[in-house]
């Protein structure tokens, strides 16, 4: 049986720009549609701007004086569902992303008594925008990655949105969401709280 236990989120803005920022970021505006298609299955959480934080650069859950990233380590702990929203910069998911990627690496080691990753049982999606192609390759790194340290990934759980080549429209520029990402991002929702609840109900087994 499904769980009917209540279900949260915590969404990573890799965004370069820092939350006091003048501009809003496109990451936001599509994270916060992601949120929007959540609250339909009862599912709340918060956003965290990567940016405003000093994550200190490493592989291990803490490295030391002035490293921010434990903080957040304890909010993906806490999370059911893990969001991952990044922009492209030169094809690539940005810096910041990449950093929250290496911090996780962590993970592997960090098994418990059952053999479980601190990740197992999480379900994660990951939000890509741009204004030029490399949304499936960013999706294809970031998601390797998460797989790599221990999250479950749901099916149709990459939404994105690229503008076209050489442009200068962002998605927070647009009016209206495009129906087919709309459509992808409500289809990414459903997929990821039905998971979230089926991990919820039964764990995945020790390992042997």
């Amino acid at each position: 049986m499904i769980s009917k236990r209540k279900l949260t989120a915590i969404a990573f803005n890799c965004s370069l720009k820092r939350s006091d920022a003048e501009e809003e970021s496109s990451t936001d505006r599509i994270i916060a549609h992601l949120f929007s298609a959540f609250e339909r299955h009862g599912i709340e959480g918060s956003v965290e701007r990567v940016a405003d934080y000093n994550i200190l650069p490493g592989v291990t859950s803490d490295e030391g004086d002035g490293d921010e990233w434990p903080m957040l380590r304890e909010k993906i702990i806490a999370a059911d569902i893990v969001i991952l929203g990044t922009p492209i910069w030169l094809g690539q998911p940005s810096s910041i992303a990449k950093r929250i990627l290496e911090r996780m690496d962590a993970f592997l080691s960090e098994t418990d008594e059952d053999g479980h990753m601190p990740a197992s049982g999480k379900v994660a999606v990951v939000a890509v925008v741009g204004n030029e192609d490399g949304a499936h390759h960013c999706h294809a790194a970031i998601f390797q990655a998460l797989n790599d340290v221990g999250f479950t990934i749901p099916a149709n759980a990459g939404v994105y949105w690229v503008g076209e080549a050489m442009g200068d429209v962002d998605y927070v520029d647009l009016k209206q969401t495009p129906d087919n990402v709309a459509a992808a991002i409500n289809t990414a929702a459903s997929n990821a709280a039905h998971l979230a609840s089926a991990l919820k109900s039964a764990a995945y087994p020790a390992v042997e």
